[in-house]
């Protein structure tokens, strides 16, 4: 029967290329020639990239590895005459024959050649011809792009004027003129909706809102709809997810013993700041000084176990100062990462290699975390009253009948969560020496990193003033970097694609402009996240089809220009809510404690010391078996395997990018995962208690799932398989598929058909485009 099963798959997934084929028209494309430089070359995006990639391990910001004094990223440095030859210059602007950097990066000396044989780098042509013509003009050098305040640009000016629908629209659009490209047609209204469906909610649009919406022929059906998913409580779930990967929030302390902790109220917090449309800088601010506001109130309070999600040891034989010090090194490294987007946590045991981060900026920086009234150890692992580390605050039932009355508590328990809390005195910072907790070495205060923006002296030396200043509309990086994340969210990668890194070994963005447009624009408006997310789907670019021609793919493969709808797989968590919602078994409750559904045996039990509430795995039953993926408990040193398989985060440490792997594990995950069997056997049950046809059901069943109407002949190719498993299924093979999951079967139906009819609709659920966003 299996191999019925392979040949069906295999036989729709042809079928499915072959309709996605004739989808494709032809239209022309051009390009520039790679090689082709630039008129007027810019230091920033033709010239620092080079000098980041192949000369600033020597011959940058890091003092102790910086080679014969020079340093390249500062021009009074490398303007200045060499200290092994005053007579010489590194650069001598408008004189390439004169410019040492010139000379030796066209040596054919290997004594003298740069970068030097040994290094295994070596510049290329167009690098070379970029840096002499770069001298030519005169050499001149720019701040660090992302290091400089944004300014809101002018619209560009498009020649396919009826095309844009909002400002995003004309900056992508200039880009494409520029290298001879035209916007993809809009894509129809079964895609679109799935794409915004998926994106708003992580939910596929039910059978009620396709009808609705494919009958609803009014110029505005697609921002009602938008307005409608926005609204939804399922909203907050789905924005929380990122913010959640960010926050490396998690059901354990983490380290060997890997306790129980309740930190879901601050879960639950965020999936309600999203709902109600709390302005970024709000949120933001609560969370990393909720407690040092003034009149500060219970629900600000925990805002702040954002920076105690990190993880907690319970093992006695540490060193406690040790384990504090990583505490506040993983807050500093979260902050840099998370919030300004740059590799703070490079500087941690010496300067920075490539960005001007000095490391004792690092550890002014880590002051401000420095003064929570924590300890390395509080107590080993034990029962309720260590799921929480002091400082903590303890949720009441009168709690979360006013203040907090977005936290699910279901029942009387005790519950208290980790969250901030300063000393009363203030605790000395110094520079550790290597990074070497019981190695101090100067002491500082309290301060952020020049090169970004200098802290204000009016700025109160906590966290409270550290939020004052990431708020401060002179940072270049704060509103860009939260830009760049939510436009990852839509459409799969970033202005920026090292979501996390724009230092000068990240990634340049594709649309400067348009990133520069969306930062100040999303200031300008309170930082509103709700209008910013509505701005990225309602324009044109986002509903683009996402079918590509050749000719596209050959002049832009990765879709940088945006030609073309975004097309990639779904979160993991989202993978899991899919099946469950399609099945009609989703349950929808919004918060809560984290759940434990079906996980093979064994994973915990071979991976633990012995001790806690999750030493063993005791799964959970009845409603929360159905809860969406992101109330899956996760442990951190044995992650829920399925979603771990597809690439959701471990949450040890911040993530602001998830991988997207494809793997034949993912494959096996589809088609054996007592989750994805017991939904297609449900839904089979309910569509055969139904009246109709088996063509009708099944038409029915891929709508559910792939959220628009099959073709004839995908509807024929499973009709003839389920008739073909009807026909051969045995009753031993009947109860063994049937025996999968604990929901019930309802009685009086034909077991051989409910089998057979479950297979097809495990064949839907294994189809790529079930599972991926298009």
């Amino acid at each position: 029967m299996q191999k019925g099963f392979f040949f069906v798959l295999s036989v729709v997934l042809v079928a499915g290329l072959a309709w996605y084929n004739q989808a494709c028209t032809n239209s022309s494309a051009g390009s520039s020639s790679p090689d082709q430089i630039p008129e007027r070359i810019s230091y920033n995006f033709d010239i620092r990239p080079i000098l980041s990639d192949k000369c600033l391990a020597c011959h940058g910001p890091d003092a102790n590895k910086r080679e014969a004094g020079l340093r390249l990223d500062i021009a009074e440095n490398a303007y200045a005459a060499l200290k092994e030859n005053p007579a010489a210059h590194a650069l001598v602007p408008g004189r390439p024959e004169l410019s040492e950097v010139y000379l030796r990066i066209t040596s054919d000396d290997t004594a003298t050649v740069m970068p030097p044989p040994s290094s295994n780098l070596k510049l290329t042509q167009r690098e070379i011809r970029l840096i002499e013509a770069w001298i030519k003009q005169g050499a001149p050098y720019e701040k660090h792009w992302s290091f400089v305040a944004p300014r809101k640009p002018a619209r560009p000016m498009v020649s396919q004027t009826n095309w844009p629908r909002n400002e995003i629209d004309y900056f992508i659009l200039q880009k494409q003129e520029q290298k001879g490209l035209k916007p993809n047609e809009e894509a129809d209204k079964e895609h679109l909706l799935r794409r915004l469906s998926l994106d708003l909610t992580g939910l596929p649009p039910s059978l009620e809102q396709m009808d609705r919406f494919l009958a609803d022929a009014s110029p505005k059906a697609y921002e009602t709809m938008v307005d409608q998913l926005l609204k939804s409580p399922a909203y907050g779930e789905k924005m929380a997810l990122h913010w959640l990967d960010l926050a490396r929030y998690a059901d354990s302390h983490g380290y060997q013993d890997d306790g129980y902790r309740t930190q879901w109220p601050w879960r639950d917090w965020v999936i309600h700041a999203f709902n109600k449309n709390m302005r970024y800088n709000d949120f933001v601010t609560w969370q990393l000084a909720g407690d040092l506001l003034p009149g500060s109130n219970k629900e600000q309070l925990l805002a702040t176990g954002f920076n105690r999600n990190h993880k907690i040891t319970e093992e006695g034989g540490v060193i406690p100062e040790e384990y504090r010090i990583m505490y506040v090194t993983d807050r500093n490294d979260l902050f840099g990462k998370g919030l300004l987007g740059v590799t703070l946590e490079c500087a941690h045991c010496h300067d920075h290699k490539y960005d001007p981060f000095s490391q004792k900026e690092y550890y002014r920086l880590f002051a401000f975390f420095n003064n929570v009234s924590e300890v390395g150890i509080e107590s080993v692992i034990g029962g309720p009253d260590t799921y929480a580390k002091k400082p903590l605050m303890e949720i009441s039932n009168d709690d979360v009948k006013g203040i907090l009355s977005f936290v699910n508590k279901r029942d009387t328990n005790r519950l208290i969560v980790s969250v901030m809390g300063d000393l009363d005195t203030t605790r000395k910072t110094y520079v550790l020496k290597r990074g070497a907790y019981d190695d101090p070495g100067e002491e500082v205060q309290p301060g952020t990193p020049t090169a970004i923006l200098p802290f204000d002296p009016s700025y109160p030396k906590n966290r409270l003033g550290l939020a004052k200043w990431l708020f401060d509309r002179r940072n270049p990086l704060t509103a860009r970097v939260y830009v760049n994340l939510l436009w990852q969210e839509f459409f799969g990668k970033g202005i920026v694609k090292t979501s996390g890194d724009f230092g000068m070994q990240g990634e340049l963005p594709s649309h400067p402009q348009l990133l520069d447009w969306l930062a100040v624009d999303f200031m300008e408006h309170g930082w509103d996240i709700k209008r910013l997310v509505r701005q990225m789907v309602t324009s044109a670019t986002y509903r683009q089809s996402a079918v590509v021609t050749p000719e596209k793919l050959a002049t832009d493969p990765d879709n940088i220009l945006l030609a073309r709808g975004p097309r990639y797989r779904i979160h993991a968590e989202f993978v899991r809510d899919l099946v469950l919602s399609s099945s009609g078994l989703l349950n929808p409750t919004v918060g809560g404690p984290s759940v434990k559904p079906y996980q093979p045996a064994g994973l915990w039990e071979g991976a633990t010391s012995g001790r806690g509430l999750l030493s063993m795995y005791v799964q959970d039953h009845g409603p929360s078996l159905y809860r969406r993926g992101m109330y899956t408990l996760i442990k951190r040193t044995v992650p829920p395997p399925a979603m771990a398989i597809f690439d959701a985060s471990n949450r040890d440490l911040c993530e602001t990018k998830r991988l997207k792997t494809n793997t034949p594990l993912q494959a096996l995950v589809m088609m054996n995962d007592p989750a994805v069997l017991e939904a297609s056997r449900v839904l089979a049950a309910r569509l055969l208690q139904e009246r109709g046809d088996v063509p009708g059901k099944i038409g029915k069943a891929f709508r559910l799932i792939v959220s628009r109407k099959p073709t004839e002949q995908e509807l024929g190719i499973l009709h003839d398989y389920y008739e073909n498993a009807r026909k051969k299924l045995t009753k031993t093979g009947v109860d063994k598929a049937l025996a999968v999951g604990e929901y019930p079967i309802p009685a009086g139906l034909d077991r051989t058909q409910l089998a057979a009819l479950m297979r097809v609709v495990t064949t839907i659920y294994n189809l790529e485009e079930t599972i991926t966003k298009s």
